[in-house]
C-alpha cells in the first residue's frame, strides 16, 4: 500500500490502511508509545479463538480458510538488529499466558507488514500467532504431508491442488457456527533496556448483539479510522498505515474513546 502513497498524493486522496486489529490496532498503539519512549523491541503477539476447544485442531476461523492457511505457508518477515530477516512460519514455540484463557502458544507468522519500513528505527520487531497448545504440531505434519502444496497434480484424470482440497475440507472443520462463541487476544509489548510497557486486549462474542469479536475489534477500529476522516480530524494526504495514525494523540485518543464506548478495552502495565 505504501507504494501508492504519491499516487494518492497527487490525486489529494487520503488513505488510511490496514485499519484492524493487527495489523491495525496493535499498529496504532506501537506508534503512540514510539512518541512517548525509545522503544528497542516491538513484540505483537494475536489470535481468535474459540472458546470452548474442539478436537483435532481446537480452532475456528473466522475468515476463509484459504487465507489462515497462508499465514502458515508464507515466510514470515521479521526485524531482528535492524534488519529484515525470514523465517519459517509456525517456528519458534513459545507459551505465552494470558489471565482469562491461561496458556497459549505462539508461531512466527508474516505479520509485521508496513511496520518493517515506517518504523525501521526499531531495531527489533516480531509478530506472532496465538492458538492453543498443540495446534502448530498438527498444522506442521498437513504441511510436512503436502496438503499445503500449490502445486497441480491428477487423480482419475482430474486435476487439483492439494492446498485447494485442504481448504475445502477445513471449511468444514474450522467453520464457526452462528452464534458460537470465540474470543480475540492479543498481547503488545513495547521495551527497552530501561521500561516494558505491556498491552493486552481481550474481547468476546457479545450474546447481546451476537457481534463476533473479530467483528468488534477489526470493524470497530477500522470505523474508528473511517470517522477521523469523516469528522476532518485527520486531513493529511497520502496512504498512511495505523502506527502513523498512532503517533497524532488527538488521532490516537479518538480511536482509543472510540473502542472503549464500544467495550473493547485494553489494559496497560509497566512490566518490572
Amino acid at each position: 500500500a505504501l507504494d501508492l502513497d504519491e499516487l494518492a498524493k497527487k490525486n489529494n486522496v487520503t488513505a488510511l490502511v490496514d485499519f484492524g486489529v493487527a495489523p491495525g490496532l496493535g499498529n496504532i498503539l506501537f506508534g503512540h508509545y514510539d512518541t512517548l519512549m525509545k522503544i528497542d523491541s516491538y513484540e505483537c503477539y494475536v489470535g481468535g479463538l474459540p472458546k470452548h476447544k474442539k478436537q483435532p485442531f481446537e480452532y475456528k476461523a473466522p475468515f476463509s480458510p484459504i487465507d489462515v492457511i497462508e499465514e502458515y505457508t508464507r515466510p514470515a518477515r521479521l526485524f531482528e538488529n535492524s534488519h529484515i530477516i525470514t523465517k519459517e512460519p509456525l517456528t519458534e514455540l513459545e507459551t505465552i499466558t494470558f489471565d482469562k484463557v491461561g496458556d497459549l502458544e505462539a508461531f512466527n507468522t508474516d505479520g509485521l507488514r508496513s511496520l518493517l519500513y515506517t518504523m525501521s528505527h526499531v531495531p527489533y520487531m516480531k509478530e506472532k500467532t496465538l492458538r492453543y497448545k498443540g495446534h502448530a504440531e498438527k498444522i506442521k505434519l498437513l504441511k510436512e504431508m503436502g496438503l499445503f502444496s500449490e502445486d497441480v497434480r491428477s487423480l482419475n484424470n482430474i486435476n487439483y491442488r492439494p492446498i485447494d482440497f485442504t481448504a475445502d475440507l477445513l471449511k468444514e472443520n474450522w467453520l464457526l457456527l452462528e452464534k458460537e462463541e470465540e474470543f480475540t487476544i492479543m498481547r503488545i509489548i513495547c521495551q527497552n533496556k530501561d521500561e516494558k510497557i505491556q498491552i493486552d486486549l481481550y474481547d468476546e462474542y457479545n450474546i447481546n448483539t451476537h457481534i463476533t469479536s473479530m467483528a468488534r475489534t477489526t470493524g470497530y477500529t477500522c470505523t474508528a479510522g473511517a470517522n477521523l476522516i469523516l469528522q476532518n480530524i485527520f486531513q493529511d494526504i497520502g496512504v498512511f498505515p495505523p502506527e502513523l495514525i498512532g503517533k497524532k494523540l488527538i488521532c490516537y485518543d479518538f480511536i482509543i474513546n472510540y473502542l472503549q464506548e464500544r467495550n473493547v478495552n485494553l489494559k496497560t502495565e509497566t512490566v518490572e
